[in-house]
């Protein structure tokens, strides 16, 4: 069974197309000699370095040694592949049921574009006017029976046996003469190099050699990577379908809104907005998904840009979009340095989605939850962002800098990084179990020796005495001191000349204990165990 027609769409180094579509790229030329390197291997060149000599696979110090002029800069694919995102978008629009082979090579069936105009040949065409437009003037296209012999074919020369070249650029291998074309070309070219090795070193050096075998002798000897390297070699076609898996496009699920007149307030831009937010949360149940968190942009009539991300603790509704419009309007407006006469433009991207069957209601009722968060809210919407939130554990070496006000609607990556820096190395801060009491601010507080003189911090960090009477704001508690810790010291910004605090744990003979803390020659109590 022959394989179905195919049409490839190649860009010879796109990886280098990609480093010169990139925001830093300001200044590259792309007639300079440039070359991609990764573990000190040449991955990608340019023309003008592949006239030096340069080649791919070549070491980074030869290439440099064949051309001295060479520009090296490291690869990075994921920028191959957010650049060549957008070309892929383009193909779709113009050929539906793109498949994207990597970056820089795409697959689709021929049969369509062909029949749409009116031939292979014009639809190669098509498909290499748009590649001009899109800044690729070098894209070649190769169609054959087959992905693998289309994309060979976009990779040979106009001179080569079995194909036929109407327009610079594009390869045509008539159907049922890929076996022919594939015929000569070097079987490394359908294995990688441990097979091809061992291929050649049993005498089968081209395509056509491997071709000629059984294909039982080939699957039972070299396994199923050898069986698909025989049906690549034969042009053999596994059914309808099976040579181009298209991706699902992309769906656009950022809404956006423009005004003609600049809205200042926040209420009046909320209320603008109200149809938007019914748009944003339509389409995303529309995919059946729920957004977890957004980002909201706000552009002014003179181009400044007030970006925020906001989170919800189950999903945004249409009236939650809304609300966050207009807090982060109200927090834009009080932006001394924003300029401009008020927002021309709103777009609302969903940052975190997720699918809406994870949030469906439980076999048991979870009413008084949405109770809470209903109220919750209605009273955050009448106070503002930070007039409802709950307390997070932070990092911090005192317990007073542990304590950390979220708000309700905070973001995702905030929580993130709260917990990243609880968990953090703080040397100094309490290991132990924490006082179930803390103060705001440390209170004042005097520790006593034996003698009635103040115990103090000596040269050694240690205490001057033991300890035999705790006084806290002037309190001075009946049961004598029965135990304590030694004391541990705080040392923050020392390079800037801050002095070292020390903290202390003390017990009463009553079981009572504190948590002291002893700065600037003086005690306070940081906090207190129940």
């Amino acid at each position: 069974m022959i394989a179905e027609r195919t049409l490839v769409v190649w860009v010879p180094d796109w990886p280098v197309h990609a480093l010169l579509r990139d925001d830093g790229a300001d200044g590259l030329s792309p007639d300079a000699p440039l070359a991609l390197i990764a573990n000190h291997l040449v991955v990608a060149c340019s023309p003008a370095a592949r006239r030096e000599g340069v080649r791919t696979g070549i070491r980074e110090r030869e290439a440099q040694t064949r051309c001295p002029e060479l520009a090296v800069y490291p690869h990075d694919p994921e920028t191959d592949d957010r650049r060549f995102a957008p070309v892929a978008a383009a193909l779709e629009q113009l050929v539906p049921g793109v498949e994207v082979v990597r970056a820089g090579l795409c697959a689709m069936r021929a049969r369509g574009p062909s029949r749409y105009y009116d031939g292979e040949a014009p639809a190669g065409e098509a498909v290499l006017r748009l590649a001009a437009e899109l800044g690729l003037p070098d894209a070649r296209v190769g169609i054959a029976d087959g992905r693998f012999a289309a994309e060979q074919a976009a990779r040979a020369a106009s001179t080569d046996l079995g194909v036929s070249a109407p327009l610079e650029g594009l390869r045509i291998v008539e159907p049922g003469g890929s076996p022919a074309f594939l015929s000569p070309l070097p079987v490394s070219r359908a294995v990688d190099a441990g097979l091809a090795e061992t291929l050649q070193g049993l005498g089968i050096r081209t395509l056509g050699a491997l071709a000629a075998l059984p294909e039982d002798a080939v699957r039972q000897r070299f396994g199923p990577q050898g069986l698909t390297a025989h049906r690549r070699a034969t042009a053999f076609g596994a059914g309808p379908g099976a040579e181009v898996r298209p991706r699902q496009p992309v769906r656009e699920l950022s809404v956006e809104l423009s005004f003609d007149t600049p809205i200042d307030a926040a209420d009046q831009l909320a209320f603008a907005c109200s149809a938007l937010a019914e748009r944003f949360i339509g389409g995303l149940t529309e995919d059946r998904l729920v957004c977890t968190a957004l980002r909201i942009e706000l552009t002014d009539d003179v181009g400044a840009r007030h970006e925020r991300e906001w989170a919800h603790p189950r999903h945004f509704t249409a009236a939650d979009t809304v609300g966050r419009i207009r807090w982060q309007a109200a927090s834009a407006t009080r932006e001394t340095e924003r300029g401009g006469a008020g927002v021309t433009n709103v777009r609302i991207t969903p940052v975190h989605t997720d699918h809406a069957a994870s949030h469906e209601p439980g076999l048991w009722s979870t009413e008084p939850d949405e109770r809470v968060h209903h109220h919750l809210s209605r009273a955050q919407s009448r106070l503002g962002h930070t007039g409802v939130g709950t307390v997070a554990l932070a990092g911090g070496r005192l317990l007073a800098d542990r304590q950390r006000f979220v708000p309700w609607s905070t973001t995702r990556v905030e929580r993130a990084t709260a917990r990243a820096s609880a968990s953090g190395p703080w040397p100094g801060a309490l290991t132990g179990p924490a006082p179930s009491q803390v103060f705001p601010e440390p209170i004042p507080a005097v520790l006593l020796g034996a003698s009635g003189s103040p115990v103090g911090i000596d040269a050694d960090d240690l205490l001057t005495e033991d300890p035999a009477q705790l006084l806290v704001a002037a309190t001075r508690f009946d049961a004598p001191v029965a135990a304590w810790s030694p004391p541990w010291a705080v040392r923050e910004r020392w390079w800037e000349g801050a002095p070292a605090r020390f903290r202390l744990q003390v017990q009463l003979a009553d079981g009572d204990a504190w948590l002291l803390i002893f700065r600037t020659g003086a005690w306070a109590a940081e906090g207190r165990y129940d």
